[in-house]
């Protein structure tokens, strides 16, 4: 039996009575029902076990009554019901004082109906509960087993398992990584005490609790599944469910992803794309290729995506990191849903997404974030992805290639600190690269000299809050913030540094040349 007291007061004739007392335990677990007829029941009480009784061995000993209740909490009873009006005519007031302060259910038992009229009600409810679970369990198996039969998507199996099963999952691959989230719960705050032991049991926080299956192959663990299921307990038949769909999603994670996301006419296609930037293949070659398989990725508007680490001494990155970057693209259910294309090169991983209709914008760049995070625990490791402008043409996609490459490697120069990095934000840099060190150190005595030249503490702070306010585009919340003071504080520093530099921050020409200054004063102090 697994009721609540509270769903146990909803089953007739049970729910003739009344919860009189300790109404905080009314989600205890009622595992079992026992009538309390000697006065050493404390002794063989079982934990989750409901009594009834009717106070005859204690009518008389009101406070050995309450000390009772405090035994059979200690024991781990979930309930007393007291049957009124052959022995006692109301419930002692003490007793109830004491039931309220252990927040132990006290119940007021109906007294037109038998002890065994109530247990017969809770068996009967338990039986149909147990036979509607059951059925139900029955249906979902099949659905289950009906669509690992046709299914050849992962992305749809996770969105089958949780529609089948009523409960958001989350898949982690065999390194920790997250493969797929669909609940509330951010992945760092899933992962926090990776790695975690084999056997399946329940993760719970304060907020959402988890019922963790491992993902086995050949008796090696390859990654769990999380299914946040808000239930008390789980019935042997729901558990079983959870661990055929933990099997079915082993069964599709343990092939290759490539299988799943990199049909053979997508291989081959990149292919070509890969000959067309590296060895000047025409661009006809790679339209006409696209045309007789039904390859539209450049038939709509889309964007590259060049993704690797800062080159060391001009080095290109190792090619196992490119691939195993690859991989974790490939097997990221977020970033599968945007249908890009994946390609090894020599300067990093390049991604082609098409622009889809329903897509949120930035969900792009932060899918990829997500999958930084959810692979690579210290952001030093983590790789920079840079961002072309947005392309309609095929013909335009060695120019986004460009772009890509030039936006990585200012980016780095320019020692931008960000994981992300798109061409339209590193375009002045490009345009300025090539000023001599002589005309950008004039250009910065000019447009921040007057500051620079004042106390080095004093310069300092109102430089930081400067650059702060140049970056978040002029708005004072997102400056303070940034600098940990408060609202106020920014507004009077950039009203004394409007004062001091003699700028107007409301003229766009004055924004634009000190955000030129501060770029080349990065150059300046990496060039020594």
């Amino acid at each position: 039996m697994h009721f609540t007291v509270e769903q146990a007061l909803a089953v007739y004739p049970l729910s003739e009575g009344k919860l009189v007392a300790g109404t905080s335990g009314r989600s205890r677990i009622v595992r079992s029902v026992n009538v309390m007829d000697a006065p050493d029941i404390t002794d063989w009480i079982k934990e989750g076990e409901m009594l009834f009784t009717t106070a005859y061995f204690i009518k008389d000993q009101p406070q050995e009554a309450a000390e009772l209740l405090f035994k059979l909490n200690q024991r781990g009873s979930s309930a007393l019901g007291i049957k009124l009006g052959r022995f006692w005519d109301a419930i002692p007031d003490n007793l109830i004082a004491r039931a309220d302060e252990l927040g132990f259910p006290l119940i007021e038992l109906p007294y037109e109906f038998t002890f065994s009229d109530q247990m017969n009600g809770l068996f009967r409810e338990e039986m149909k509960r147990n036979t509607g679970v059951l059925q139900d369990v029955l249906d979902k198996q099949i659905r289950l087993m009906r669509f690992a039969l046709k299914s050849e998507n992962m992305s749809e199996l996770f969105d089958a398992v949780t529609e089948i099963t009523g409960y958001p999952i989350a898949v982690i691959g065999s390194r920790g990584q997250m493969v797929h989230n669909e609940s509330d719960v951010d992945d760092r705050e899933l992962l926090a005490n990776w790695p975690w032991p084999q056997p399946q049991k329940w993760m719970k926080s304060a907020k959402w609790q988890a019922f963790r299956v491992p993902l086995m192959k050949n008796a090696r663990c390859t990654g769990f599944v999380l299914f946040f299921n808000p239930q008390l307990f789980l019935s042997s038949p729901e558990e079983s469910l959870y661990l055929q769909a933990a099997e079915l999603i082993s069964y599709h994670m343990n092939m290759k992803y490539e299988d799943y996301f990199e049909l053979s006419a997508q291989k081959d296609f990149g292919i070509l794309i890969k000959r067309h930037l590296k060895n000047g293949l025409p661009i006809t070659a790679v339209i006409e290729y696209a045309d007789r398989w039904e390859v539209d990725l450049l038939q709509q508007s889309y964007v590259c995506v060049l993704t690797a680490w800062q080159l060391e001494n001009g080095r290109s990155p190792r090619a196992d990191k490119i691939d195993r970057l690859k991989t974790e693209f490939l097997s990221h259910t977020r970033l599968q849903r945007l249908k890009g294309l994946h390609m090894v090169m020599d300067e990093g991983l390049l991604s082609i997404f098409p622009e889809l209709g329903g897509v949120p914008e930035g969900e792009i760049e932060q899918a990829i974030s997500a999958c930084f995070h959810s692979v690579y625990s210290d952001i030093d490791a983590m790789p920079m992805a840079a961002f072309s402008g947005r392309k309609k043409k095929p013909e335009q996609l060695l120019e986004a290639f460009e772009e890509c490459k030039h936006s990585h490697r200012l980016a780095a120069e320019w020692e931008a600190g960000q994981l992300i990095v798109k061409f339209e934000t590193m375009d002045l840099a490009l345009l300025f690269e090539h000023v001599s060190k002589e005309r950008m150190e004039a250009f910065c005595n000019r447009w921040l000299g007057g500051l620079i030249n004042r106390d080095p503490d004093y310069a300092g702070e109102m430089l930081r809050t400067l650059e702060a306010y140049l970056e978040h585009d002029g708005q004072l919340n997102e400056t303070a913030k940034k600098l940990f003071i408060h609202r106020n504080t920014a507004t009077y520093r950039i009203e004394k540094l409007s004062e001091i530099l003699d700028v107007d921050f409301k003229k766009m020409n004055d924004l634009l040349r000190l955000k030129i200054a501060f770029m080349f004063r990065k150059l300046l102090n990496k060039n020594g």
